[in-house]
């Protein structure tokens, strides 16, 4: 294997020269990112020197990049700075006691986009019916969905699940809230649903089915293909085109550091949900800016529940994932533009033991509930047992910059001209 060595001046040159000289690899080039302590000037290290990797890499084409620098030269930010840009180039990062492989995209012939994510609970999924519901006034779209509650064969929904539909499934033991049930109830695109085990630090699985999905979809010849990624998890597609979602809400340095800068850096478009007004989400913004290289556009965002039906002049309690910060914000969205008398919001559909606690206190005409995690095993079965009204709510993303141009960017990711 080629391999490009990483080399600091902390080393003395000898001992550096010895050790490229020892490596089961053909290295072919090194570069020196830092350190001056035991450098004299006109160091030799048995191998082309480069000034920077990123001149390196295009130059040399490397199977592998190798590490033999150290602390304090490169300090874990560093390293993980590094490996970001190295797994960009779909090249695995390694060192002394660790390797870092790119994850692998298989191919993919119609056009496609992908939604990643930074992490989970940052609306991902709310992102992916957007794309889906704007891309369908368009052209045909088919949503190909991964996640940890998946079936264990790729799924096809062509007709959106009702809330009686969902609960039945949920009774014979299935995950009603899965990602692609989700998306066919509240968007109503055709959908897939694939599954996944487990997630690396750059966004690989250990094992799935969505590309069996995917051959799935190819087969049903649509226009438009969308891979709707689970958590921090990639879907395992070269799609056209992606869309990475962080929430406002994260703490910067984990969106921009670690692998997030790999996430970061092949998306097209970054979206930055949660942006509510004095939540210091300028400061997520500047840490994706800081760790795409050219910059990426970001489009700050919120995320407003839209009831599938009509709640006006109904006692609603409102039950979501949404962190108890916005609470106040969700009720007044939903009395203000949908006319309802929110009596109880919720976020505890990702817990529940504090559902079945407050549950029995709730007493509204209609519950009303994002369809996540808990929402048809607990909170659809008590409503139901208790003669309430169930109603399903999306989550429009509303952008809050005064440019308007989500939209036109989106609908031009997706290969679509009107």
């Amino acid at each position: 294997m080629r391999a490009l060595a990483l080399v600091d001046g902390e080393h003395y040159p000898p001992v550096v020269r010895d050790a490229i000289a020892e490596l089961p690899y053909e290295v072919v080039g090194a570069v020196l990112v830092g350190g001056t302590e035991k450098l004299r000037g006109g160091e030799e290290y048995g191998v082309p020197l480069y000034a920077g990797v990123a001149e390196a890499l295009e130059r040399l084409r490397p199977d592998i990049v190798l590490d033999l620098s150290d602390e304090p030269v490169l300090g874990p930010v560093e390293r993980f700075r590094l490996a970001s840009d190295v797994l960009t180039a779909g090249i695995p990062y390694a060192g002394a006691d660790f390797r870092l492989d790119p994850p692998s995209f298989q191919p993919f012939a119609g056009r496609s986009l992908a939604v990643i994510g930074t992490s989970k609970r940052v609306g991902k999924t709310a992102v992916t019916g957007y794309v889906a519901r704007l891309a369908a006034a368009h052209a045909s779209v088919v949503v190909v969905a991964m996640g940890r509650g998946g079936p264990a064969e790729p799924e096809t929904i062509t007709i959106p699940p009702t809330v009686e539909a969902l609960v039945e499934l949920s009774r014979s033991g299935r995950h009603a809230a899965s990602d692609h049930l989700e998306t066919a109830a509240l968007v109503g695109v055709e959908t897939i649903g694939c599954r996944r085990c487990g997630g690396g630090l750059a966004g690989a699985v250990f094992t799935s089915n969505v590309e069996e999905g995917a051959r799935i979809a190819a087969g049903l010849d649509r226009e438009l293909t969308i891979f709707d990624g689970s958590g921090a998890a990639l879907p395992p597609i070269a799609t056209d085109t992606r869309v990475a979602v962080v929430g406002g809400h994260q703490d910067p340095r984990v969106v921009g550091g670690y692998l997030n800068a790999y996430r970061l850096q092949l998306a097209d478009l970054v979206l930055v949900t949660m942006a509510e007004t004095g939540s210091g989400w300028e400061h997520v913004r500047d840490a994706v800016i800081e760790s795409t290289r050219p910059a990426v556009r970001v489009v700050p965002t919120v995320l407003r529940p839209r009831p599938q039906r009509d709640i006006s002049g109904r006692s609603i309690a409102y039950f979501s994932t949404a962190p108890p910060r916005a609470h106040a914000i969700l009720a007044s969205h939903l009395a203000e533009e949908h006319g309802a008398d929110v009596v109880h919001v919720s976020g505890n559909l990702a817990d529940r033991s504090a559902l079945r606690t407050e549950l029995p206190g709730v007493e509204a005409d209609v519950y009303l509930v994002e369809l996540k995690a808990a929402a048809i095993d607990v909170v659809a079965e008590h409503a139901l047992s208790t003669g309430g009204d169930v109603v399903l709510a999306a989550n429009d993303v509303v952008e809050v910059s005064t440019e308007r141009v989500l939209d036109e960017t989106l609908l031009e990711m997706a290969g679509i001209t009107l």
